[in-house]
């Protein structure tokens, strides 16, 4: 056993796949309304939802503000009517059933847990979405603990998300605590705001960019486990 007892998890492109699920539940929306929903369309969606939730992780930006925004600007561009609030219900409903673990996401925390790790996930997603998918997959048989950004009151990279996380929890030792997770602007930035070490799972060997500085860096699920479990 390595020198932490507790890892929080990122779960959106660390453990499920979200470019999917996001996929897929958008095609059956749009779908239903008579929208177009080709790959371009489900492009050019993806391109305004990330742009809005780097907004957020800039303080530019709330929460329950940007996820009707970013269908405000879908319906712009296909020049429709629908409301955007509706859309936004019926494709977070959505997302909570299209639930879809990235290759080999269960054996990584199944082999953390056997090594001792106490597990979390934590993340900035909607309640609906990830806890829909946390069941879904079988995630809650192996990590127990789902910590959510809109029921913590506070997201990545705001400290207090960290604060609050390990309240719940129950943990005091920060020394003892490592995120994980693929977004360099809020699991890794915001634990460093935080005290709390890092792994940045970075499986296209992106070049390191930005304020954000990770304890360490690994490409794969071995490479993180080997980091955490000694």
């Amino acid at each position: 056993m390595g020198k932490y007892k507790v890892a929080l998890l990122d779960a959106d492109m660390t453990l499920l796949d979200f470019r999917r699920s996001e996929r897929e539940a958008l095609v059956k929306v749009l779908a239903a309304h008579g929208l177009p929903h080709d790959g371009g369309v489900i492009s050019a969606y993806s391109e305004i939802n990330d742009s809005l939730w780097k907004a957020m992780a800039r303080g530019e930006t709330a929460q329950a503000a940007l996820v009707v925004e970013r269908f405000v600007r879908l319906a712009k561009l296909l020049g429709s009517r629908e409301d955007p609030e509706a859309l936004n219900r019926e494709y977070e409903q959505g997302l909570g059933r299209e639930g879809y673990l990235l290759p080999g996401a269960m054996e990584f925390c199944q082999r953390l847990r056997d090594g001792g790790l106490e597990l979390a996930i934590a993340t900035n997603g909607l309640p609906a979405a990830q806890w829909g998918r946390y069941r879904g997959t079988g995630l809650d048989r192996v990590v127990p603990h789902l910590l959510v950004s809109v029921e913590l009151g506070a997201a990545k990279p705001d400290p207090a998300f960290f604060d609050r996380a390990l309240d719940k929890l129950g943990i005091t030792d920060r020394s003892a605590v490592v995120m994980v997770g693929d977004g360099l602007e809020t699991d890794i930035l915001g634990a460093n705001r935080a005290g709390i070490d890092t792994v940045w799972y970075d499986p296209e060997r992106k070049p390191l960019s930005g304020p954000a500085v990770p304890t360490y860096t690994a490409a794969s699920y071995d490479e993180i486990r080997a980091l955490l479990l000694g």
